[in-house]
């Protein structure tokens, strides 16, 4: 399964600091139907992740019925982003 999306890149400040690109609606909902297959806990969906040039392997946290993708220090370093920056994300998860 291939989704890919448009998304802000966002911080959470919490105990330990995460940014962020949500998920939009459309495409949580496909998700979300997908989850009782390939989630291993929490609702946590491991997915191969793209932006840009750099693909990592992360989990999709799910956060009051949306996705959160991860988006972790060397991603943002290596294209160069940072908070209120638009991406396109791609995900691949394996069904």
């Amino acid at each position: 399964m291939h989704v890919e999306f448009e998304g802000d890149i966002w911080f959470w400040k919490g105990p330990a600091p995460w940014h962020f690109v949500t998920v939009p609606d459309e495409e949580c909902a496909e998700l979300e139907a997908t989850s009782a297959f390939v989630s291993y806990g929490w609702g946590m969906i491991p997915v191969r992740a793209r932006v840009g040039s750099t693909e990592w392997a992360t989990s999709l946290w799910p956060k009051d019925g949306a996705y959160l993708v991860p988006v972790k220090a060397a991603v943002r370093k290596a294209e160069r982003l940072d908070v209120g920056d638009k991406v396109r994300v791609r995900l691949d998860i394996d069904v």
